[in-house]
């Protein structure tokens, strides 16, 4: 690609996007050094946001030839900010924050050449969601092929990851390899050697960022959003995990053993191999249901949404799972790679904690975990100690071995309050799917996926499981209603699309009550 072309004193105009800790000063600063050491002015402000996730930042360059600034006869006056519809290269560190660039007016088709790294790292209202809350990137692609003169989208994340660098030199890379500057490769590389960090790491994603770009074609494809299929394996690792394979296979139609093998290994994880079988069993029950009330015809669509939901169910979030999940070694791996640490360095990780008082009681024994609950004296100490939430360094020997003793409670798991809670819990829901299958079979599935609004643990918990409850009430009295189905479904979506309960009881109102 040819650079910009440029009007005599006109200078070369660059946003750059990215969050806190993607290193988009770097790039900038790249960027005006490799400009001032080729005879360029350049200057370079940054604008802090918290438009998604406390940190995403706008940094704007610009920059001039001397020979524009010296026939001019004095220094340039070059802006702190971009202006919509004034901008000749966007460079986004993350999808989203392309988007968010084409949002503001800084990309346009007769000037700016949008170049964005395909990956994705998720705002804090994706994540919050009760539903799911991610974002679609292919309407992000479909705008950036509208609104820009060029626009080079891939995974550039993935490219720094397996050049053991940062996304900054994998994004100074593309800068290169896009063309959309006038300067030289060796001209980009001579920068990374002078910085003078990390600088083999940094040329060989810039390399592989180059050559990305350069290669890129005219027009990003689209994402593929399918989820991959959780494969059947022909042979597990010991008999006792065989024979539970050879259950699913034996008894339960095609379309479904994908996502009972996936249940199968949650439950291993969760538990142990007889939690298993007990998961399978349940599954017996209703796939042995879901035949005599015409499955078979239905495509077994209470099966294969009862493989996902009771999995769910049995392997629910609690403290002992949480403690387990913070402590495993794949834990602290990952962490060190998504901050980037070298081998021979210390990374601490701090949790924070705030654990209520029904979680602390649930994982007592039954008949001690109810007389606490109920102790005014106990909770005060709870509130007392814990109310503010508490902050733990998992890293620490202290800190690791507490978390670490709490998720060696599993063994004792099934003699917990909680455990007993759940247990009840999924009992009265398989009853009532059990009820509903003879009268109304799409009710019944629709009742089988009100549990997805069963997640997490403390408040996220508390909000979904207090939603659950009432979209479970109304699956009941709605039964001989011909459009009970799909109003439990409205509702459920409803739900699934708002924090507060509000809009789904007002409509829940209003469909009851016609």
């Amino acid at each position: 690609m040819n650079p910009p072309a440029m009007q005599q004193g006109n200078p070369i105009k660059i946003a750059v996007l990215a969050m806190g800790g993607q290193g988009g000063g770097v790039l900038a600063d790249w960027i005006v050094d490799m400009a001032e050491h080729a005879g360029w002015w350049a200057q370079t402000t940054s604008v802090p946001g918290v438009a998604q996730r406390t940190g995403a930042t706008i940094y704007y360059l610009e920059l001039l030839p001397e020979a524009d600034v010296a026939r001019a006869g004095r220094p340039p006056a070059l802006a702190l900010m971009p202006t919509p519809g004034d901008v000749d290269l966007v460079v986004a560190a993350e999808l989203m924050e392309g988007g968010r660039a084409i949002q503001r007016g800084l990309v346009t088709p007769e000037r700016t050449v949008l170049l964005s790294s395909s990956h994705r790292s998720y705002a804090v209202s994706e994540k919050s969601a009760p539903g799911n809350g991610i974002a679609d990137p292919n309407k992000v692609l479909e705008a950036g092929r509208a609104a820009a003169k060029r626009f080079l989208c891939f995974d550039l994340q993935d490219l720094a990851d397996r050049a053991g660098s940062v996304i900054s030199a994998s994004l100074f890379g593309a800068v290169a390899g896009s063309g959309a500057l006038p300067f030289t490769r060796d001209d980009y590389e001579a920068t990374v050697r002078r910085a003078g960090l990390g600088v083999e790491a940094s040329l060989r994603a810039f390399a592989l960022g180059f050559d990305a770009a350069h290669a890129a074609p005219v027009q990003p494809a689209a994402i593929d959003l399918t989820r991959p299929v959780a494969d059947v394996p022909e042979r597990a690792a010991s008999t006792r995990t065989q024979a539970l394979l050879d259950t699913i296979k034996r008894d339960f139609p095609a379309c479904a053993q994908p996502m009972l093998t996936a249940g199968v290994r949650r439950q291993l994880e969760f538990q142990d191999a007889a939690y298993a079988a007990d998961y399978l069993r349940h599954m017996k029950a209703l796939r042995d249901l879901d035949a005599q009330h015409g499955g078979d015809a239905q495509g077994w669509a209470l099966t294969c949404a009862a493989a996902r939901y009771v999995a769910t169910a049995m392997a629910y979030d609690d403290v002992i799972r949480v403690a387990d999940l913070k402590t495993r070694g794949t834990r602290f791996e990952r962490v060190r790679r998504e901050v980037g640490a070298r081998p021979e360095q210390l990374v601490m990780t701090t949790d924070y904690m705030h654990p209520r008082l029904e979680e602390i009681c649930g994982t007592m024994p039954t008949r001690m975990g109810r007389w606490l609950e109920g102790s005014k004296a106990f909770g005060g100490f709870v509130e007392r100690r814990l109310g503010k939430g508490r902050l733990m360094q998992s890293g620490t020997l202290g800190g690791f071995l507490m978390l670490y003793s709490l998720a060696g409670m599993r063994r004792f798991r099934r003699r917990t309050l909680r455990h007993q809670i759940e247990s009840e819990g999924l009992q009265q829901w398989l009853d009532l799917i059990a009820r509903l299958v003879p009268q109304d079979y799409a009710l019944a599935v629709e009742t089988v996926n009100c549990r997805r609004l069963v997640k997490g643990y403390s408040d996220t918990h508390v909000r979904g499981g207090g939603k659950y409850r009432q979209l479970i009430a109304a699956a009941a009295q709605l039964v001989g209603r011909p459009d009970a189905a799909e109003t439990l479904r409205t509702l459920r979506e409803t739900a699934l699309a708002n924090e507060s309960c509000a809009p789904m009881e007002r409509q829940m109102a209003e469909k009851l009550a016609a």
